[in-house]
């Protein structure tokens, strides 16, 4: 092994290794263990919360893997449709062309051409992460197995009466032109106003007062409506208002969705043009008032470019001429102005609205009446609810199930249709007529409903939300219709990793899927994780600066790079300098490379059921000197092993009763090994209830703290010294090996790289066989090397050893300086103790002499430690200069003063405490009590020094 653990030396050569050998397919096994991945956009790049949602899904992997089951995590990629046409239509908008210049024909082509080119950014990075999957059978949801699949889901859905085509309410998108679903309209608050408008009574005995923040969609109004219960109108319900600038009448109606409290009390009624009127307009649509109406009250005043439309035949002239044309925002302002000279509007506040703006384009989504296809959820929901309350599926954290409840309760029906060209092209066919026909190709249609090769036949234009595939993903990926080898085994899965954010669009409509087409739910678990956030607790965003590419933590990048990396592509140069001027402060030495391992071990160590993630390099560098720490110690374990040569007792049957009269294991190894089956178990449990984070504490402190920090000690003098046994030493080096061994093991679904890396080298001494560690079997706890006697044994020994320390450290004692040490009140027990490990503690502790004092003897003046019921003294006249340690101790108390005054002026003044994120502010407190903790501390030392 190299002298220094060096991340990118090993990681893409081990990476390549494990592909190139197939060992990420499944291996077989009694019993199947399968994952699929939440497919990313093909358009995307890795970021925070793709990489930890991607080392939970590769630890579960990894360690099932191990554990003998037959293992799959099934990758793939999702077409994004509507993200994946805007970035080729970018792309031809440079060479001065778009979509219909080149055809829909031609343009599909050249979607496939970019795919080709630039679509595998994620898988490349996927791989750079070290995620085991099963690359030769990679899916994506436009390739032709998974088309077939949607097309017959479809058709079949269409058959049963469950897929329909009507006219409703969708979210629109002006400038992409095409329905969006509610994940795709990210809601902002923004400035705005309400405006008051005057609708005189009919009866000409007076006017309502209607308040808005929409006055353009006036033109479309139904009725007036208020609250059933407002005294004010209770007298005015039925009666009619003149409808301003159009010259229509419509009628006052009473619904409970009124709040009487806010603006006027009085609301206009919209349907075509928000989904709130549209639940009113339902509920009032047969009433005479408003069925009378054009269009049944329900009238679209709107183009696809969110534009005044003009009158159609059957408008009965509704949309006053002056307005036709004009863009939304240019009618509001006309239709303002004309309200005003009819000294109909009355006033305008100031008003904080929330502002739908579409994720892809920003553009402000308009509710909007479109022909739309759609699939009926009700009948599908109740299965589907069902599986959750019987236990069937279930989610972790447990809480989750109650969001999902939520939502599948109140659910309405799935609008599916897209009006964009890249994507899953709607298998339904019209005719001249208008009729539908709707079949898996138009050679089916025309056989099915006997039609001519010459009848003229034209596609639907557009496509299925891409959601739509995703909810078959568990089993179209799979194979399915045909029901394959790999279909029957996997088939259900056994646990989805996904974030809290897609549980209605995506899980709900995977597990009404499968119990539609599978008739069995898609998977027994969903495990739901948290977001990924700042050192500070914000969320990351690229507007805010604190977005971190895992790619650059794990290569490293420096500053000038990464300034261009994340200022590029901003359109606003306010916000450009702004994202600079944080990055330079950040990172003013750009990032360090970390290497994969770090990073993963990172994100387990936190990864607790259902919280969010609070990520900061500093913690990163700190796994990173984990891995340096393991790296060190397995040299340290190779050195001392190695040289002696490949003898039986460095085998496996070392440890068997045959074997074990070459070896005289000491109570040191004899506690490694026990506290190695507790670490086992621990890990092993943790990971089965996806407790990362347990399972990284767990490994971590016996590593660091029982393994290197203790245990590699301890065999020094055992290994070193020329009064030892060659038994004694036999089963230092077994146990050495031995538990390093398991240890990678254990780590290995966490950290792959450095655990392959150490283990390759390890394996010859351990008598391991095999190419590789992520095939060796996950270690199981043998409870017949648990060693109660022995833990508390060499509890005890560290105990001693640490209090020795401590008082060390508290009178800046140099740790290497021997010193004379006196035990009072040490009983029969700690006299045996004592004696058996005297090797140990003057090693470790560093003890010149070490004296039980006489019953009757008292104990001089002397620094203090307890070790359970005896006392350890160390009497420090002649180790210290008692005037010299004074005065450092008075200089240390000074600095912890001034810390303690600055940090109370900055807790006491407001402007920090209010306006400081929450997490500074507390980071703060923990500053300010830490040192009044070590004021106190130091006072105390000084306090025991003086009466020296």
């Amino acid at each position: 092994m190299d002298k220094t653990f060096d991340p990118t030396a090993i990681e893409q050569r081990w990476y390549q290794t494990w592909e190139e050998n197939g060992w990420f397919a499944p291996q077989g096994g009694e019993r199947s263990y399968c994952i699929m991945i939440p497919p990313p956009n093909v358009t995307g790049s890795l970021h925070m919360g793709h990489a930890f949602q991607d080392t939970i899904m590769d630890g579960l992997t990894r360690y099932h893997r191990m554990k003998g089951d037959n293992t799959l995590w099934q990758p793939g990629t999702d077409h994004a449709g509507i993200a994946t046409q805007m970035v080729v239509e970018r792309l031809l908008e440079k060479e001065g062309k778009t979509r219909h210049d080149l055809g829909r024909e031609k343009f599909i082509e050249r979607v496939w051409q970019w795919k080709k080119e630039s679509g595998g950014t994620i898988t490349r990075q996927l791989r750079r992460m070290g995620a085991s999957l099963d690359w030769e059978h990679e899916r994506f949801t436009m390739d032709e197995g998974l088309s077939e699949a949607v097309k017959e889901v479809f058709v079949r859905l269409y058959e049963e009466g469950l897929i329909y085509r009507g006219k409703r309410l969708v979210n629109w998108d002006p400038v992409l032109h095409t329905a969006v679903s509610d994940l795709e309209v990210l809601s902002q608050e923004e400035n705005g106003h309400l405006w008051h408008m005057r609708y005189p009574l009919t009866n000409g005995t007076g006017q309502l007062v209607v308040a808005t923040t929409r006055p353009e969609t006036m033109i479309g109004d139904c009725a007036v409506a208020v609250s059933p219960g407002d005294e004010r109108y209770a007298h005015l319900i039925g009666e009619f208002v003149e409808l301003p600038l159009t010259g229509r009448k419509i009628p006052i109606i009473a619904d409970e969705h009124v709040d009487a409290e806010f603006g006027t009390g009085c609301v206009k009624i919209t349907p075509a043009h928000d989904f709130n009127d549209y639940e009113v307009w339902q509920r009032h649509r047969d009433e005479t008032a408003i069925a009378a109406q054009p269009h049944g009250g329900l009238i679209n005043i709107f183009t696809v470019d969110a534009a005044i439309r003009a009158n159609e035949a059957d408008d009965q002239g509704l949309i006053p001429e002056k307005y036709v044309g004009m863009d939304r925002y240019a009618a509001r302002k006309a239709m303002l102005a004309d309200l005003e000279a009819l000294d109909l509007l009355e006033k305008i506040d100031d008003h904080k609205l929330m502002v739908p703006r579409g994720d892809r384009s920003n553009a402000i989504i308009e509710p909007f009446l479109t022909d739309q296809w759609y699939v009926k959820i009700e009948p599908q929901a109740k299965p589907a609810i069902e599986a959750v309350e019987t236990g069937r599926i279930r989610f972790v954290p447990d809480n989750w199930k109650n969001t999902y409840f939520e939502w599948m309760r109140n659910i309405q029906d799935w609008c599916i249709s897209r009006q964009i060209w890249w994507g899953h092209r709607i298998p339904a066919w019209y005719d001249d007529n208008g009729n539908v026909y709707v079949g898996r190709s138009e050679d089916e249609v025309r056989r099915q409903h006997d039609l001519a090769a010459d009848y003229p036949l034209r596609q639907d234009e557009d496509v299925l939300d891409t959601w739509f595939s995703s909810a078959l993903w568990p089993f179209s990926t799979l194979g399915w219709p045909e029901q394959t080898e790999r279909l029957q085994t996997f088939y259900p899965t056994s646990v989805l990793v996904t974030g809290f954010d897609i549980i209605f669009f995506w899980v709900a409509r995977m597990i009404m899927m499968g119990l539609k087409f599978m008739d069995d739910v898609p998977f027994h678990e969903v495990y739901v994780h948290g977001l990924v956030r700042d050192a500070e607790g914000q969320k990351m965003s690229k507007s805010k600066g604190n977005v971190l590419d895992p790619i650059d933590v794990i290569d490293g990048i420096d500053l000038e790079s990464l300034v261009a990396k994340r200022t590029s592509g901003m359109m606003q140069p306010h916000l450009a300098k702004k994202i600079e001027k944080q990055t330079r402060k950040n990172f003013p030495d750009g990032i360090p490379a970390y290497g994969t391992d770090a990073l993963r071990f990172t994100f387990a160590s936190q990864a607790s059921t259902g919280r969010d993630i609070v990520l900061s390099l500093q913690r990163i560098e700190g796994y990173r000197n984990f891995c340096n720490k393991l790296w060190n110690a397995s040299r340290y374990v190779l050195m001392n092993v190695a040289d002696v040569g490949l003898k039986s007792d460095l085998r496996e049957d070392a440890g068997r009763a045959s074997a074990r009269q070459a070896l005289e294991y000491s109570v040191a190894d004899r506690w490694i090994l026990s506290r190695l089956q507790h670490t086992t178990a621990e890990v092993g449990a943790a990971i089965e209830s996806y407790r990362f984070d347990h399972a990284a504490q767990a490994i971590y402190e016996f590593t660091w703290n029982e393994y290197c920090d203790w245990y590699l000690e301890l065999t020094k003098p055992v290994l070193n010294a020329d009064d030892t046994s060659d038994a004694q030493k036999r089963a230092a080096r077994y146990t050495l090996v031995n538990v390093l061994e398991n240890l990678l093991r254990i780590t290995h679904p966490i950290m792959p790289f450095i655990t392959e890396e150490i283990w390759q080298a390890v394996k010859p001494l351990a008598g391991k066989s095999g190419d590789t560690i992520m095939l060796q079997p996950f270690p199981v706890a043998d409870d017949d090397q648990r060693d109660p006697g022995s833990e508390e044994e060499m509890q005890w020994v560290m105990d001693f050893v640490l209090g020795i320390r401590r008082i060390k450290g508290e009178m800046n004692i140099a740790p290497g300086k021997p010193i004379p040490v006196l035990l009072d009140n040490a009983g029969e027990k700690d006299r045996r103790l004592l004696a058996a490990n005297r090797r140990y503690l003057d090693f470790l502790a560093r003890t010149e002499s070490v004296r039980i004092l006489d019953s009757n003897e008292e104990a001089p003046e002397a620094a203090t430690a307890l070790v359970g019921d005896i006392k350890l003294l160390i009497p420090l006249a002649d180790l210290i200069d008692k005037d010299a340690e004074l005065q450092r101790l008075e200089k240390e108390l000074g600095k912890l003063q001034s810390e303690v005054e600055r940090a109370g002026k900055k807790l006491s003044n407001p402007g920090f405490t209010d306006k400081a994120p929450q997490a500074v502010v507390q980071k703060e407190k923990e500053k300010l009590e830490a040192a009044r903790a070590a004021m106190k501390n130091l006072e105390e030392q000084a306090e025991r020094i003086r009466k020296l």
